[in-house]
């Protein structure tokens, strides 16, 4: 009841549908698969959707237009496990990774002919959500319509993104989103990461940033560092990690987490994986690399390895993948080209989930209360991964590392009765909120609207100078004080001293 109250109120509050516009440049599946339940729900409730992206809606949805960004002679398909690299180098080249995405995506976006007759056409709008990730070059628009705006984030927040909010972010405690740290870190580990903070940042700046604002003036007629960068009049930030799973960090007010946006109520399952899973009498097994890794380009040494080890196992294995046959399989995995992850993890037979470690397959995991074991590959996921087994939610198998006695190993650990305990403390934790993700995502969108993008609850640490931010000036006028003291005390010293001398001297010479 006291939530029906709430969106009641909020509906009162705004008795009229928001023209919305919606900007989601990156061509990776799973980034707009987390949001765009929230896309559908805001339309549901009365708000013009107008949605500017790859994944335009099969059916028409009432209250939401498409600009789709579509091109059917380019591929934004999966990648290719074969050609990611297994040395520490990945990590270093996490930012230049992505990077590579906007290289395609903003020039082939921005030349789409949806694109260009949208923009030719009147629009105004109340309200722009828009994606934070890679690039700004479709900032253009948010120029263009002079509209607040939100920005939305499928990971956890990026280095370059809290100066923006004026938000804090301390490499000693927070791990830069492409290493493989939690926030307990060594001496070494705190170095590493510093560098790394400051080598990613620049790293957007010039390849990312700087590019993505010439990209804009080309095709959108809009210079995004003109009289200061847009960036810093960022209404709102609604980022999908939550602290139970991602970490703790400090957040000023402008900065929400709403991990689980994407999350509906799960389904039954379809009648022949209904059946595996509940004639498996030890439980069962996911496994999945998500949407965006071809889970049949696993190299075939690390199959083998993973094949010979479910098959000592009592459990049964679901395994996703793309190919029609799968070599040496035993008979207690069932290989399936799609299956409905949300629905299969909350099944309260299945006792564990393999994955590759993103975002959205760890949140749902954690949502079920399943122990997870993490065969990282690239971006977020060793981060993911490792804050994960630091709650004790799953634990971590670099890819080097696969034989057939290590996979039997770790997954009869985290298949034990303490590992789905912590599993399952670690879902009430996330779980316990005033709000569910979705819901208040809504509320404060809605909230920057009423409130005309609400400057009140920006600090006065956005855009401020790096010397202000960093007291910088009051350390150096301090430095300079305390060393005039020094100076003043010194030359007392040495006045007193002269006269004592002197006194003494002259009491010598008349003796």
């Amino acid at each position: 009841m006291y939530r029906i109250l709430i969106l009641l109120s909020a509906s009162i509050c705004c008795g009229f549908g928001l023209n919305i516009l919606v900007i989601f440049p990156h061509s990776g599946k799973s980034h707009f698969m987390a949001f765009e339940p929230f896309f559908k729900t805001l339309a549901k409730r009365g708000h013009n959707m107008t949605v500017i992206s790859y994944f335009p809606q099969k059916d028409p949805i009432k209250n939401y237009r498409d600009v789709s960004l579509q091109n059917p002679n380019i591929d934004t398909g999966a990648i290719n496990l074969e050609q990611v690299p297994h040395s520490r180098s990945k990590h270093y080249n996490g930012s230049h990774f992505i990077s590579s995405f906007a290289e395609m995506d903003c020039p082939r976006g921005l030349q789409s002919e949806n694109l260009v007759k949208f923009v030719q056409e009147n629009h105004k709008f109340d309200v722009i959500l828009t994606e934070v990730f890679n690039t700004n070059c479709f900032m253009g628009l948010v120029k263009k319509y002079q509209a607040p705006f939100i920005g939305l984030s499928s990971c956890v927040i990026l280095p370059w993104v809290p100066d923006w909010l004026g938000s804090p972010y301390h490499p000693a405690y927070i791990p830069v989103i492409f290493m493989d740290y939690s926030d307990h870190m060594s001496f070494i580990e705190r170095l590493e990461n510093t560098l790394m903070y400051f080598y990613t940042r620049l790293v957007f700046k010039y390849k990312m940033e700087i590019p993505g604002n010439e990209l804009s003036k080309k095709y959108l007629g809009e210079d995004l560092l003109e009289n200061g960068n847009i960036m810093y009049n960022i209404s709102l930030f609604l980022s999908n990690s939550h602290f139970t799973l991602n970490l703790p960090r400090p957040l000023v007010p402008a900065d929400i987490e709403v991990g689980g946006i994407h999350l509906g109520t799960p389904k039954p399952l379809p009648s022949n994986i209904e059946k595996w899973v509940n004639e498996s009498k030890e439980g069962a097994i996911f496994f999945s690399l998500g949407s965006l890794v071809k889970g049949d380009t696993f190299p075939k040494d690390k199959v083998n390895a993973f094949l010979k080890a479910f098959k000592r196992l009592p459990q049964r294995v679901m395994w996703k993948w793309e190919n029609e046959t799968m070599e040496g399989k035993p008979d207690n995995v069932m290989i399936q080209k799609w299956l409905p992850q949300l629905d299969v993890l909350c099944h309260p037979n299945v006792k564990l989930f393999i994955s590759h470690g993103g975002l959205l397959g760890t949140i749902e995991a954690v949502h079920c209360g399943v122990p997870i074991v993490f065969i990282p590959q690239f971006g977020d996921q060793h981060t993911n991964a490792k804050a994960i087994q630091s709650v004790g939610g799953g634990m971590v198998l670099r890819i080097e590392d696969i034989t057939e006695d290590a996979v039997y190993k770790v997954l009869t650990k985290v298949l034990s009765p303490d590992f789905r305990q912590q599993a399952k403390e670690l879902s009430e934790r996330f779980r316990d909120r005033p709000l569910p993700p979705l819901e208040t995502a809504i509320y404060w969108v809605e909230y920057v609207a009423r409130h005309k993008g609400a400057p009140h609850m920006r600090t006065a640490a956005v855009n401020m100078p790096f010397y202000k931010y960093y007291l910088l000036d009051v350390a150096a006028t301090l430095f300079l004080a305390f060393s005039l003291f020094i100076y003043v005390l010194y030359l007392a010293v040495n006045f007193i001293l002269q006269k004592v001398f002197r006194l003494r001297s002259g009491k010598v010479k008349k003796a």
